[in-house]
């Protein structure tokens, strides 16, 4: 789908606009944005609102062919609820309305004519992403193990979206970023729903290394060899299973100055968790392809700013391994030293997650990061904690922390990709304890998801840290089963704005 941005002026109109469809708002009240009043000049849209043809309810539509006085072939009516200020969610319901229409329309463009700056608590570059990436996620197909190809969607191919001519420069930005987080979430889909036996640690590694071919990355991968020289027991006691090779990796974008201290995000990437030892009911256990989604949403995330060419120093480390059952696998019981030189008790092999971040954070200290945010299915306690809406927000409650993670609560709710604080508290670390190692690998039953963050935060005091928990967030089960991109919107979007204004943002 190939988007643009289109401003009219006094020779060029919505009326005058030759294009084989117009799409424009109307209300529940029998209102009308300023591109459908223009429209209407001979009354074809009142008339249709006034013969009740179209509620004007969000998501209500309404498809008008060859209406008098007007060069469009056809104009839609997208219902936006009430009038205006538009709710956020009425927006995004027309949004998603209109995506799944396109493409069984006749017209090959369309201009979409919305007033995008009458969304409330919103602004036009909100209602612009949301537009986008409607169409895009609609657009999504993921068909590349199937001998015979989904059927190419017919319909509009070209799409340009309407907005005012003092506007246009910003819009044009706006649109190419939001093409840009699309095409970063289309590659994190494409990671996670692709099955273990393609989808490998090595794998994972070629694709960063592409990636680095496409957009001028720095790509180191380590091998088993170089994680011993370095003393990652944890992460390597999660590999002992597998006949797979694991792979560590590192990838850099330095599009910021060259002293400024770096974000860094890390990724979890277990291409297949069986659990180990500790092995998993056979119920949905396919679905443990997603458990390098983490990995995969940092991949997608540098994929998103490459092509924004984003004027921020970010460094990507991605842990990735499968975690399998075999008669070297580590066992329940087993001790292990971490790459920062304390012990853990492993009592479950299947809370493998934090065994392989634990010597990723370490690492991360000698980049002297700005900030390190974890990105981890770690959990399955947090989504029975939060459900499928909010992926769990963690960090240790102080300034520097409570500025990052208001920072990062504030770009998902900018990109509605949104995520919820919990607690990280002393009183929650002495679950870990051990009677042999300086701390077991889980804390038992209760509050599951904060202890695994606790665990975490061990590793992590040597700088600014939030992990984020996404084992609700991160794919879909059941009929809609398949991955879906989170959280690349909340994550690009938060370094668009360090990029534009600093830290704090």
């Amino acid at each position: 789908m190939d988007f643009s941005i289109k401003t009219f002026d006094a020779r060029t109109t919505p009326t005058q606009a030759k294009t084989g469809l117009m799409i424009v708002g109307v209300f529940e009240n029998r209102g009308m944005s300023p591109a459908a009043t223009e429209l209407d000049a001979q009354g074809a849209i009142s008339a249709a609102l006034k013969s009740g043809d179209i509620s004007g309810k969000a998501g209500s539509s309404l498809l008008l062919r060859r209406a008098d006085g007007i060069n469009a072939e056809r104009v839609l009516l997208l219902g936006l609820g009430k009038e205006q200020p538009i709710v956020p969610k009425d927006f995004t319901t027309a949004a998603q309305t209109l995506a799944r229409m396109l493409p069984s329309l006749g017209a090959n463009d369309c201009f979409i004519a919305l007033p995008l700056e009458s969304v409330r608590d919103r602004d036009s570059e909100w209602a612009l992403r949301t537009l986008v990436l409607a169409m895009r996620d609609v657009a999504y197909r993921f068909d590349a193990m199937k001998s015979k190809k989904d059927p190419a969607p017919n319909g509009v191919k070209k799409v340009a979206i309407v907005v005012d001519s003092a506007a246009s420069s910003a819009a044009r930005e706006t649109l190419a970023q939001s093409v840009a987080l699309a095409n970063g979430m289309d590659l994190t889909k494409d990671l996670g729903n692709l099955p273990p036996n393609i989808c490998t640690p090595t794998y994972l590694a070629n694709t960063a290394k592409k990636l680095g071919k496409d957009f001028g990355f720095g790509v180191e991968v380590l091998d088993r060899k170089q994680m011993e020289a370095l003393k990652m027991g944890s992460f390597l006691s999660v590999t002992n299973g597998t006949i797979e090779p694991p792979k560590f990796i590192v990838i850099k974008h330095m599009g910021g100055r060259a002293k400024e201290a770096p974000t860094v995000l890390v990724g979890k990437g277990i291409t297949f968790d069986s659990g180990g030892i500790s092995i998993k009911p056979g119920a949905a256990m396919d679905e443990m392809k997603y458990d390098m989604c983490g990995a995969a949403s940092v991949l997608g995330t540098f994929r998103a700013i490459g092509e924004m060419n984003l004027k921020l120093n970010v460094i990507g480390i991605i842990p990735s391994t499968e975690n399998m059952p075999s008669g070297s696998a580590t066992r329940p019981g087993d001790i292990v030293t971490s790459m920062s030189g304390q012990t853990i008790e492993i009592l479950n092999t299947d809370a493998e997650g934090r065994l392989i971040l634990c010597d990723a954070l370490t690492y991360a200290e000698r980049f002297k990061p700005e900030a390190v945010i974890d990105i981890a299915t770690l959990t399955g306690a947090c989504i029975t904690a939060l459900g499928h809406h909010n992926s769990g927000l963690f960090t240790r409650h102080d300034a520097a922390h409570d500025a990052l993670a208001d920072a990062l609560m504030a770009a998902g709710k900018a990109s509605d990709d949104t995520a919820w604080r919990m607690p990280i508290e002393d009183s929650y670390q002495e679950q870990l304890k051990s009677n042999f190692a300086d701390m077991a690998n889980i804390g038992g039953p209760p509050a599951g998801s904060i202890t695994a963050a606790c665990f975490l935060e061990r590793y992590t005091r040597n700088y600014t840290w939030a992990h984020m928990d996404i084992a609700g967030t991160a794919w879909k089960s059941g009929a809609a089963k398949g991955a879906t991109g989170r959280p690349v919107p909340l994550l690009t979007t938060y370094l668009i704005r360090r990029a534009k204004n600093g830290p704090a943002s």
